[in-house]
């Protein structure tokens, strides 16, 4: 394949910011155990501190109040199993959990796990808009209240939920709220104090740094059970020793992450184009949740009676890159749950792919793929009227 491939995956994961490459070489020679009091073990100790201090300084927090984990799946699960483990004995008349229909899977499935130890979960639903339904969240909100878990921004849609608001009700029953910032970080401020959510999740690969790395934020006061035994690693809050190269590349990216939200701003100008150029070339697409309020790079496509995947796999071949949803469900043959949660049926849902832009997206490269997505669509009608 001649053709430069174009990349419009980000919402899945990121290239990493092209000036790590300049790093990695100085921080590979930081090799030392950052447990160790000697001078290497210091030097490792050093580059871990001033990585926690950059990203803690990028997300409004304080840096002992991070945990640092292999990657957002590893901090939901710590928030949601470690706080049940840790607090839930202490008040066992909040039997239930709050969480959207729309979660993430590593943050369903630890709420599954916690509906066997007889936790009660409320499903907020979502409406054909995409906005999640506050009335029916305040209605279920009470006393009884455990958990709160709540997504900044869905990674399929790119709609932004109002997490203050929700937090703010949540405190005011006694409930701990987290929520799962994956998707934001590096696309909309954020200010983990002025929010109010007593643990949040982030993962370096979808914020232009390294997979193997994230962040679980624990509010001062909110100390989750350690899910990993053994040594007193992050103050005893998640034992390993850390992945020290890792954790300096997210810091180093979070140094910069004013300069990348920057950027990221530009980026609806040019999602907002690419949007209007497949609705006019493109009589039948219609883009999910279109005024809503999302994420500036996401648009979630949808084109009645062709199959998403088969639209994926024509244009893979014409060398872009893109989804039919979560990349924690690829190879799965099953329709995009969150698109069924707004009220689309399975067969229409198999209709619908996912265009996320980063910071490295040109406006050529969008002009590139909608003239080949038409020519792609027409191809494929043609040959369904056969």
């Amino acid at each position: 394949m001649n053709k430069k491939r174009i990349y419009l995956d980000y919402n899945a994961t990121t290239p990493p910011a092209h000036f790590l490459k300049d790093k990695l070489g100085e921080w590979v020679d930081q090799w030392g155990n950052p447990s160790s009091v000697h001078y290497e073990g210091q030097a490792a100790r050093a580059l871990l501190w001033q990585a926690k201090e950059h990203l803690a300084h990028f997300i409004g927090c304080h840096p002992l109040e991070l945990v640092m984990t292999s990657g957002g799946t590893e901090a939901n699960n710590m928030a949601i199993k470690g706080l049940y483990e840790k607090y839930h004995s202490k008040h066992p008349s909040k039997t239930e959990i709050i969480t959207s229909v729309v979660e993430h899977p590593s943050l369903r499935e630890a709420i599954k796990y916690l509906e066997t130890k007889g936790m009660q979960v409320r499903y907020v639903p979502i409406s054909n808009k995409g906005e999640l339904d506050k009335n029916f969240y305040h209605s279920v909100l009470s006393d009884k209240t455990f958990l709160v878990a709540i997504m900044h921004a869905n990674n399929e849609t790119g709609h932004i939920f109002p997490i203050a608001n929700l937090a703010k009700a949540a405190r005011q029953v006694g409930a701990i709220f987290h929520s799962d910032m994956v998707q934001t970080l590096g696309k909309m401020p954020i200010h983990l104090h002025q929010l109010g959510v007593d643990t949040a999740s982030f993962s370096a690969h979808k914020f232009y740094a390294l997979k193997g790395t994230g962040a679980l934020y624990c509010r001062k006061g909110i100390v989750p059970n350690n899910l990993i035994h053994g040594g007193p690693q992050e103050r005893k809050r998640r034992s390993g020793t850390e992945n020290v190269l890792r954790i300096a590349c997210m810091g180093a990216v979070a140094e910069r992450g004013n300069a990348i939200l920057k950027k990221f701003q530009s980026l609806k100008a040019l999602r907002d184009q690419m949007e209007q150029q497949i609705l006019t070339k493109l009589a039948k697409a219609q883009i999910i949740g279109q005024k809503a309020n999302r994420l500036y790079n996401t648009s979630a496509i949808y084109i009645p009676q062709i199959d998403a995947e088969t639209i994926m796999m024509n244009m893979d071949l014409k060398g872009y890159s893109f989804s039919v949803g979560s990349a924690c469900h690829s190879g799965s043959l099953h329709p995009n749950e969150t698109i069924m949660a707004m009220g689309i049926n399975s067969t229409s849902a198999r209709s619908v792919f996912r265009i996320s832009l980063g910071i490295y997206t040109t406006k050529a490269e969008i002009n590139s793929f909608v003239q080949d997505l038409q020519k792609s669509m027409d191809r494929l009608s043609a040959m369904q009227k056969q």
